[in-house]
């Protein structure tokens, strides 16, 4: 079954499909009901699966007593690294539960068995899903083997530089390796979304993984939590790739200004949308030494979306017709935003367009797609053609794709790459395609969002070797 007619930006960590579960901040349930019979009790912590065709996602429930007599619960789903969700209203009453789950948009409505199983139905966004479930004595917990641990071999430093507006102050990492300076340095660029220094998603820290191997390779990194996340200042909700870019201009002049770096020596790695923002500041400074392009577009942000809606839909298994109404319902929309400056009108059309395509989304979940189509970000990401800044490149660029992306096709957007480089008349640049790998470059069975949670790999071995020896031989290091 799949009602998601069209996702919100999936340029990194922004998937949210039809039975996808988000983590957000709030206190847990608490309701004022008797305590039911001990034998009866659903207090414990509940596993199951939510089988939704292709996507097979772990749900797992904390039930406990709350202090007033009632019920408090949260919510994890594993598959996807979100954890403690909060429930907003928790009951048990003659054997029905009932956990209402209003961060997702979602709720839980189950028997209890003779046999102590929950078997009732997951519902969300107009859809409802068969979800039963099971005590088990521990929740499940998803390992991530390449996440370094302390101590390391190197020192790890709190920094905090001036933003790329006033009123901006960014904060991050820096990692410097042992030894005598100045060393060669590379400023990390996360994706779209409220990314902290670790770029942490799913779960997972690619920065985090990333930095290490860079720095025990004798190479400085910086990695910093975008504007008006974690430790940073500024207005996420005003912020487009031009402020990120500007973050990422003034990120580079803190670091030049640092005794222990090399001031000809420091380049940038960019993710996704962070590649974007690679590419502008390289054409804009003359202090960026090289760039790394991770996933990064070569075509403009709406024909990204279409192509990412049309490529995971029939990975996913829908009918041609599907994909087909998909993209149609796509295009409307990117038209009402690109054609209707004014936000209120922009608005009314994309709710009209979206009613007529799936009548069963509605409230916050509907919300939250109008008014991430209407946001700056989205406004100038879909109208932005990387093309003549990736001309106005000419440092030396490495741009890797992994041929399972789907949220950025890497047959499309690395050719598009490498003939806007060509057409620019910068010689110094390696474009690779990279075999298995996905949008976060691992392993893949099929490159689905889905997937991103479950697969314990943070970032192919592969793919860092090849950054790590490029770098060494543009630094000479």
């Amino acid at each position: 079954m799949r009602q998601r007619l069209w996702p919100r930006a999936v340029f990194l960590a922004g998937w949210v499909a039809a039975f996808t579960v988000t983590a957000a901040l709030g206190a847990r349930a608490q309701e004022d009901v008797p305590a039911p019979p001990a034998l009866q009790s659903p207090t414990g912590t509940w596993e199951g699966t939510l089988d939704a065709g292709v996507q097979k996602l772990r749900i797992v429930f904390h039930i406990t007593q709350a202090p007033t007599g009632g019920l408090s619960a949260t919510l994890d789903s594993p598959d996807q690294g979100a954890t403690g969700i909060p429930v907003s209203g928790a009951s048990f009453k003659e054997k029905t539960l009932r956990l209402d789950v209003a961060a997702a948009n979602g709720s839980y409505v189950a028997e209890m068995e003779k046999d102590g199983t929950l078997r009732g139905t997951w519902s969300q966004n107009g859809a409802a899903l068969p979800l039963a479930l099971h005590r088990v004595t521990v929740a499940p917990v998803v390992s991530r083997p390449q996440e370094p641990k302390p101590p390391f071999p190197y020192q790890v430093r709190e920094a905090t530089c001036p933003g790329g507006e006033p009123g901006v102050t960014l904060t991050g990492t820096l990692t410097l390796p042992e030894g005598k300076g100045p060393f060669p340095a590379v400023l990390l660029l996360a994706g779209s979304g409220p990314n902290d220094r670790d770029e942490t998603i799913f779960g997972h820290k690619p920065f985090l993984v990333i930095a290490d191997a860079l720095t025990r390779q004798g190479l400085a990194v910086l990695r910093f939590d975008k504007r008006g996340v974690g430790q940073s200042t500024g207005d996420r909700a005003k912020a487009t790739d031009d402020d990120y870019t500007k973050d990422a201009l003034a990120e580079l002049t803190c670091l030049k200004a640092r005794p222990e770096i090399n001031p000809k020596a420091i380049g940038i790695i960019g993710h996704s949308e962070g590649a974007i923002e690679a590419v502008k500041a390289a054409g804009r400074s003359a202090d960026v030494a090289f760039i790394v392009l991770l996933g990064g577009p070569g075509l403009p942000g709406d024909q990204i979306l279409v192509d990412q809606i049309a490529a995971m839909d029939k990975v996913a298994g829908a009918t041609p017709e599907q994909v087909a109404q998909a993209v149609a319902v796509e295009k409307e929309i990117l038209s009402a935003v690109k054609d209707q400056p004014d936000d209120a009108k922009a608005s009314a059309q994309i709710r009209q367009i979206l009613g007529k395509a799936n009548p069963q989304l509605k409230g916050p979940a509907l919300d939250g797609q109008v008014r991430m189509a209407i946001s700056p970000w989205f406004r100038q990401f879909i109208a932005y053609d990387p093309r003549p800044d990736l001309g106005k490149v000419t440092c030396p660029v490495l741009a890797l794709g992994g041929d399972k992306d789907l949220q950025v096709s890497a047959v499309e957007n690395l050719l598009a790459i490498r003939t806007a480089l060509q057409k620019g008349g910068n010689q110094r640049y390696v474009v690779k395609m990279l075999p298995g790998l996905n949008h976060l470059f691992q392993e893949a069975p099929t490159g689905l969002p889905t997937e991103y949670a479950r697969i314990e790999q943070t970032f192919s071995p592969l793919a860092l070797t090849i950054i790590e020896n490029w770098i060494l031989q543009q630094t000479g290091h």
